[in-house]
């Protein structure tokens, strides 16, 4: 009991530098782990756990890659360098495109149309595979809360249906009179089929 993670216990974490895992890893399935020590100069010396496949390794500061035993974290300057080409997406770059990281110049605020809103909360999902650029979309990290009365069927969809002629409706949807009557009043929603032709439909205008 006494080496097992208890609340408030304290444990040691690292981040992968791109090409840094070990030999045949799986970079999806691979998170180091070490025992608390505020000793910086033992870092080197520990073997980490690896939490998937509690394997051990060495982890190195120096070099491009990682080897069968060892892996390349990240340090310091590795964090501050990536910082530098990092993609801002909150800002434009002069033609009003978001930036990536190549973008260079003056950036500039970002014209947005609020289309939803979505609660997210602030825990994080696939994090290492983020932070190393892994992940396409920065969607994929947020857990999301949908609130029913927010979402696009209530906020887009439905107001569009209320103002279709329930006749003209009918002859397209293909569903009946008094389904169309129900999902306009609220009272009921579409099979996931019917919302995809809905949702085609409407979008089509």
């Amino acid at each position: 009991y006494a080496h097992q993670i208890k609340p408030f216990n304290f444990i040691l974490t690292c981040q992968v530098k791109a090409f840094g895992h070990p030999t045949g890893a799986d970079p999806n399935r691979f998170h180091l782990i070490a025992p608390y020590s505020s000793d910086s100069r033992t870092w080197l010396k520990t073997k980490w756990l690896d939490r998937y496949s509690h394997e051990r390794f060495r982890i190195v500061t120096s070099g491009d890659y990682g080897d069968r035993k060892a892996v390349r974290v990240k340090t310091f300057a590795d964090v501050l360098a990536d910082y530098e080409f990092h993609p801002e997406s909150k800002c434009a770059d002069s033609r009003g495109c978001t930036c990536n990281r190549q973008t260079t110049g003056l950036l500039q605020r970002r014209n947005l149309q609020i289309e939803q809103i979505k609660y997210i909360g602030k825990e994080s999902n696939s994090l290492e595979q983020a932070e190393t650029g892994m992940l396409e979309s920065a969607e994929n990290v947020y857990t999301e809360y949908p609130d029913p009365r927010r979402d696009e069927w209530q906020t887009v969809i439905l107001p569009v249906l209320k103002k279709w002629p329930l006749a003209d409706l009918v002859a397209r949807t293909g569903l009946s009179r008094r389904a169309l009557i129900d999902l306009r009043a609220g009272r009921s929603r579409p099979h996931p089929k019917n919302m995809a032709a809905i949702v085609s439909l409407v979008t089509a205008g």
